[in-house]
């Protein structure tokens, strides 16, 4: 069952996605969509047929696969409910960015490849924000990997308590922005746009349709998902069994889900409060968030918490 603990992300992925549009439209005055809408786009999408250009070749076709299949590998290094699986042993965090690297790599190669100006400028984009998320994100995760002594996320989950230091929060507050960059959520991007000119996430999938497009949406959910899990592995560690008992991992995966719902609420927060920023701009916000990350760094070096 320890092995399996990964298809929690891939199931309730969509469902943390509606919840955070449910909240959003509440904070909006608005009704919204149900919380379950996420589920029922993808079965809509995957029944539908797609439209291919002539002009893309087999990276536009392999993409969605390799995205999908990439993200999967990712979930199931990382300890969701139990941190007693064989296979969270092998989550190391440079490895877990590494795989999050070679889907975002191809999702660029096939925006450029349908040759689109959009596609063209949404690969550009989404490009030029990894360069700065990345680094910051590492940085974040270091400083408790080095209290933990690992770089492995289950070894950090195990080793961390609910006491939080100075250099915790600093590294807490650039890893929520790097999360945040990551997803593709305002102020960095607005995932629910569709103007071809502020977008970054969205302009890479404008040439997918049917099959495709569901599991490169599906895969966006379950990387969304596996960030917030990352974050209250990290951070918030407490209620994660270290056993293979029932009742602990009952135990677990509710609080598992609390998590879950809290990081929805928070994100739905940030987004219902802040407005999107020019793209401009956003070397300003990833540069500062990466400030704090070296800082929260340099603060446990000299303090040693």
């Amino acid at each position: 069952m320890e092995y399996m603990q990964f298809l929690i992300v891939i199931i309730f992925s969509p469902l943390v996605q509606g919840v955070i549009k449910k909240l959003k439209a509440n904070m909006q005055g608005r009704v919204g969509a149900g919380v379950f809408q996420p589920y029922y786009d993808l079965i809509r999408l995957f029944k539908k047929d797609m439209v291919i250009s002539g002009a893309t070749s087999w990276i536009f076709k392999a993409t969605p696969y390799i995205v999908f299949t990439s993200t999967i590998a990712a979930a199931m290094i990382v300890p969701v409910i139990t941190t007693g699986s064989n296979l969270s042993m092998m989550g190391d965090v440079i490895a877990l960015i590494y795989i999050f690297a070679l889907g975002r790599f191809f999702m660029a190669l096939a925006g450029l490849d349908a040759g689109t100006a959009f596609g063209g400028e949404g690969s550009s984009r989404e490009m030029t924000v990894a360069i700065l998320v990345e680094p910051m994100m590492m940085l974040s995760i270091f400083t408790a990997a080095i209290s933990a002594g690992s770089t492995n996320i289950t070894k950090i989950a195990e080793a961390q308590g609910i006491f939080y230091s100075p250099s915790h929060i600093l590294a807490l507050s650039a890893f929520i922005i790097a999360v945040i960059a990551e997803t593709g959520r305002i102020p960095v991007d607005n995932p629910d746009t569709h103007l071809e000119l502020t977008m970054i996430h969205e302009g890479m999938l404008l040439e997918y349709s049917g099959r495709y497009l569901a599991l490169m949406e599906w895969a966006h959910y379950i990387k969304q998902v596996l960030l917030f899990t990352i974050a209250v592995d990290i951070f918030f560690p407490f209620g994660i069994s270290n056993n293979m008992e029932l009742s602990g991992l009952a135990i677990s995966f509710s609080t598992y889900l609390l998590k879950m719902f809290f990081m929805a609420g928070m994100m739905a927060l940030i987004e219902s409060t802040r407005a999107k920023m020019r793209f401009f701009q956003l070397p300003s916000l990833l540069g500062g968030a990466f400030i704090l990350a070296l800082l929260s760094l340099l603060i446990y070096i000299m303090m040693g918490k």
